[in-house]
């Protein structure tokens, strides 16, 4: 769980420094930094799998991939900064499997990242470049402290003390110097405390991306829980898709294997009170599909259809006229609810779940149940950290005064582009904000914050009937239809004439 980044030289990002609960919401025009943010996290993730450059080649640049390490600095004008820096605090795993399959325990689970990285001309890749690393740090953050640090509102006695445990009194991996040579020290954990020093000159990746066994055990399972942050990018097309009786089952980025997950969800679980296991299986199909019927009101159930000829797993959809639509027939907007409903039901789902613009293809009057199942996604943090509420987090950003007239006040943080004076010169940057009264401002006493009128001042004005009716969705939860062909943008497909023909 992300709780805390700064950020800086990064793209837009300028001396940026967020605090994160379990869900947010990055509300603001287009162009301002909402999607930098994002990439941001991203390419932290990616610096503990792939080697720095590939790390960086792999984050977008103006909508595609990066093909210049270049791009990454914030740029004034012909000139690039000299440095990017990241420091991120976070919630880690208590416990998790090394490469080895064998099970590894933190010492403490609430840490803090550093990572410093500068562009450096490499003489074989001269019109590549590539990247230094100037510092990498893992520390821990003193239990004692963790308030001062965890401000959202939380249940301190049950959620904290059962996500943030352990002591310790050294970090994991420091920066330093022998003579001239500086160096990044791997300092292992139990009594003998072994340190493993390298040169950074040459490193061509992080150290943290190196650990894989039970020697470090902390430093393994914060590299975990940064391999678990994920861009969700729901492709409808991928979610429609059958799977093999083969498949593994879990989510895919863009929504893959939902057949199979779901299949692997309603027939793995154990539940009291079921005599058999399709009994069991027919109560989680039944859950998934009251969750769905929050976005449309004629779902009466879903199952998996397991075809033993083709060996293949099909969603199927039945409405309350008996009618049966596969997975190929439904909208883009159910097949996205649905995605997210599945993950919410999944507790193997954990870590950090960043989603862009998640209203897209739902229609305004179903907002409200999208924003729930996104806030029940993440944890509860009145409630004890375990296998039904999993350690997991949510960040959206939107442009939408919909979602934003619906989010509560303490999700939101606000995106705008500003002039920032840095070394005596004028530049613009992302600027993150938050509204008045909320727990950011009490953390961050002395950042202005903005009134909500002011933030839907970025938006496109709302008509007055549609306040109206987004004021009676938030009443109401959501309104209901009366059969699945009068939603027109959560409605399923229906073949036309031409495609029987």
């Amino acid at each position: 769980m992300l709780t805390r980044l700064k950020v800086s030289g990064f793209k837009n990002l300028v001396d940026v420094d967020v605090r994160f609960g379990p869900f947010t919401c990055v509300a603001g025009a287009n162009g301002v930094g909402k999607s930098n943010l994002f990439d941001a996290i991203r390419f932290l993730r990616a610096l503990t799998n792939e080697t720095m450059v590939n790390a960086a080649l792999s984050v977008r640049a103006g909508g595609e991939r990066s093909a210049d390490i270049r791009s990454l600095f914030h740029r004034i004008g012909d000139k690039f900064t000299k440095e990017i820096s990241f420091e991120a605090e976070m919630i880690i795993p208590s416990e998790g499997i090394d490469d080895l399959g064998q099970k590894a325990k933190a010492g403490i689970t609430f840490l803090r990242y550093t990572v410093v990285l500068a562009y450096r001309v490499d003489k074989g890749l001269p019109s590549l470049g590539s990247l230094e690393l100037i510092r990498e740090d893992l520390d821990y953050i003193k239990l004692s402290e963790a308030w001062r640090h965890l401000r959202f509102p939380h249940k301190a006695s049950i959620w904290r003390k059962s996500a943030v445990r352990g002591k310790r009194t050294s970090p994991f991996i420091s920066t330093g110097y022998q003579g001239e040579n500086r160096i990044i020290k791997l300092i292992q954990e139990g009594g003998g405390r072994k340190t493993k020093t390298v040169s950074a000159s040459n490193l061509p990746r992080t150290v943290l991306s190196t650990v894989n066994t039970i020697e470090n055990p902390t430093a393994l399972l914060a590299r975990r829980e940064m391999q678990s942050w994920q861009l969700l990018q729901l492709e409808p097309s991928s979610i429609r898709e059958p799977d093999r009786f083969i498949t593994h089952a879990g989510l895919g980025p863009d929504g893959s294997h939902l057949a199979a997950t779901l299949y692997y969800l309603a027939h793995s679980h154990k539940y009291t009170n079921h005599t058999s296991k399709d009994e069991a299986a027919v109560w989680f199909y039944d859950k998934v599909a009251a969750r769905l019927s929050e976005l449309i009101d004629d779902v009466y159930s879903i199952r998996i259809d397991r075809d033993e000829r083709r060996r293949l797993l099909t969603l199927e959809l039945t409405d309350h006229n008996g009618t049966v639509y596969p997975a190929h027939l439904l909208s883009d907007g159910t097949l996205r609810f649905l995605a997210l409903a599945v993950l919410e039901s999944d507790p193997k789902t954990s870590g950090l779940i960043c989603l862009e613009e998640p209203e897209d293809s739902i229609y305004p009057e179903r907002i409200p149940a999208l924003l729930q199942l996104l806030q029940d996604i993440a944890t509860d943090v009145k409630n004890q950290i375990g296998p039904s509420n999993p350690l997991r987090q949510v960040i959206v950003n939107t442009h939408s005064p919909a979602v934003v007239n619906l989010v509560p006040d303490d999700s939101l943080l606000v995106a705008e582009s500003k002039e920032i004076v840095q070394d005596g010169r004028k530049l613009k940057g992302a600027c993150f904000s938050w509204l008045f009264d909320t727990w950011r401002q009490k953390a961050a006493p002395d950042i202005n914050p903005v009134t909500r009128d002011k933030l839907l001042d970025h938006f496109t004005p709302l008509m007055t009937e549609d306040r109206h009716s987004i004021s009676q969705s938030i009443k109401l939860r959501h309104k209901k239809v009366r059969q699945v062909a009068d939603q027109p943008d959560s409605q399923l497909l229906l073949p036309s004439f031409s495609d029987m023909e």
